[in-house]
């Protein structure tokens, strides 16, 4: 039963947060308040009135809208579709529809363009994109789930300044997150819930995170916090000069990586931070072969790779955990023990020989269940069937058991409750000391200079910036990843970091922090 004795009252004008970990029904709560799905019994009631959703036209129609953890947009179509599909008749499909979008946009700082196509943009600006189209429909009560996890310090502060202008105006907003610290930084009320009942209620100003994770997982608030180098003078992926152009809409060709060059070690955690966007994302896909590069050349453990296909690249020992696991990550309609083998169908156990061996794919699958936690009722379900961390969980199962020599982890841990965090931590760290190099990339900060050995800043399609993890504040990284460097940070190649080639780890021998 994913939630039984839930309770929870929401007052108008404020933010409620509801946290709880992976698992704990915030998902089919959510999608009862949305009429997505009709609860067994129990009321709910708006503005005193109680009422019975059969769909979320009858939740819109009640001023309730949600905007999703994974996005529910059609790439192919314009901001300007995807905002009125479903809606023509609020403002038609032309010129007032713009007009209205463009209002709304600059009102809350969204920064949207009506034209742009959904494809081409990045995670970031899909986010802004689906609370522009809850708030063009007219929306007072907001549900928003997770809605941080693509965004730095600077953003975070400029969504909870428009959440706060919200609620001055009587909105209403119901704030999903794992993200300890913003719950207690922006909501006014906060309900916890455990395995689908409501085990408490806490005020922000009488309450630390430490408590709340106690409240949800029965533990402490763990932390990213790396405490020893392991760093080798062995490079394992060393990227020279990549190059790679885009058209825009516009039909402008622009550089979306612009000479990027590193190397990462082995037992070398490679954190790259940046606003979504500035090419993290290219980058990945061109590692791992997904995007024919201009020029730039590739080479993994000392073999060039430049031309590989995905596959080859995978079975030479490329893991990747990728930024949306929903697209391209998970088949989301087929059973776990399927999406075990994704992406590694030539490997044991998935095949022996020329054949699959679906027992030891099954049998696998089972074991990854198990040591990662990944709440189920089998491996015969669907991956859709399980909550957004679950499925993250067997993604990094899956990457991780195949002894990997580089771990791309893009966002690793977006949308996970603390102690899967902290599983998934002890996973790269673990790995990291037997000697596995990691392309980290990351919207969380603080597990940006927790985890890295070294620390990048990409702006613009360009490595910009250099950190030493043991001194940057997740303030000045920040500021960099806007184009703004200062404090704790140089440019690229300015220092001996181990990332460049000399193998020197950047914590000068890998002192306690």
């Amino acid at each position: 039963m994913a939630n039984h004795d839930i309770d929870i009252t929401v007052s108008r004008g404020t933010v409620h947060a509801l946290v709880g970990e992976n698992g704990a029904g915030k998902s089919t709560l959510m999608k009862i308040l949305y009429g997505m799905q009709k609860p067994d019994e129990g009321t709910i009631s708006v503005d005193g009135e109680q009422v019975s959703f059969t769909s979320p036209g009858d939740a819109i129609g009640r001023g309730i809208g949600m905007v999703h953890q994974h996005f529910m947009l059609a790439d192919y179509l314009t901001v300007l579709e995807n905002v009125v599909l479903g809606s023509e008749k609020l403002h038609g499909i032309g010129d007032r529809a713009r007009a209205k979008i463009k209002e709304i946009s600059d009102a809350y700082g969204l920064g949207v363009r009506p034209d742009a196509v959904v494809e081409d943009l990045g995670v970031a600006d899909r986010q802004r994109v689906e609370i522009l189209k809850v708030l063009y429909r007219g929306a007072r009560t907001l549900i928003l789930d997770e809605p941080t996890a693509v965004l730095v310090p600077q953003e975070v502060d400029a969504l909870f300044d428009n959440l706060r202008e919200l609620k001055a105006e009587g909105l209403t907003v119901i704030f999903i997150s794992h993200k300890l610290g913003e719950v207690l930084s922006v909501a006014d009320e906060i309900t916890v819930i455990r395995r689908g009942t409501t085990v408490g209620t806490a005020d922000p100003a009488n309450t630390t995170s430490k408590q709340l994770a106690e409240l949800m997982v029965g533990s402490e608030l763990p932390s990213p916090e790396t405490r020893e180098s392991t760093v080798t003078d062995t490079p394992m992926l060393t990227v020279e000069d990549l190059r790679l152009t885009a058209t825009d809409p516009d039909g402008v060709v622009r550089a979306v990586l612009d000479g990027i060059t590193f190397t990462i070690h082995k037992g070398e955690v490679l954190g790259i931070a940046g606003v979504e966007g500035n090419g993290q994302s290219e980058l990945v896909d061109a590692i791992m072969g997904m995007r024919t590069l201009d020029t730039g050349s590739l080479t993994l453990d000392g073999a060039d790779i430049s031309h590989a296909a995905t596959r080859k690249r995978r079975e030479d020992g490329m893991a990747v955990i990728p930024e949306d696991r929903h697209r391209h990550g998970l088949l989301l309609e087929a059973p776990l023990w399927e999406n075990r083998m994704l992406g590694h169908v030539t490997e044991k156990p998935n095949s022996k020989g020329a054949f699959l061996d679906l027992k030891a794919a099954r049998a696998d699958t089972e074991r990854i269940v198990r040591e990662y936690d990944v709440r189920t009722p089998g491996i015969e379900v669907t991956a859709a069937s399980l909550s957004g961390g679950n499925q993250q969980k067997l993604i990094v199962g899956r990457e991780m058991s195949h002894n990997p020599k580089l771990l791309i982890a893009a966002h690793p841990t977006r949308g996970v409750d603390v102690g899967a965090q902290a599983q998934i931590w002890d996973q790269i760290r673990e790995a990291r000391h037997e000697g596995l190099a990691v392309l980290l990339i990351s919207a969380d900060l603080d597990e940006l200079i927790g985890l890295s050995d070294t620390l990048r800043v990409m702006y613009r399609g360009k490595l910009v910036a250099d950190a030493d993890p043991a001194a940057v504040t997740p303030e000045e990284l920040g500021s960099a990843m806007t184009g703004a460097a200062s404090g704790h940070l140089e440019a690229p190649g300015s220092d001996d970091s181990g990332a460049d080639g000399s193998g020197t780890d950047p914590r000068d021998g890998g002192e306690d922090r």
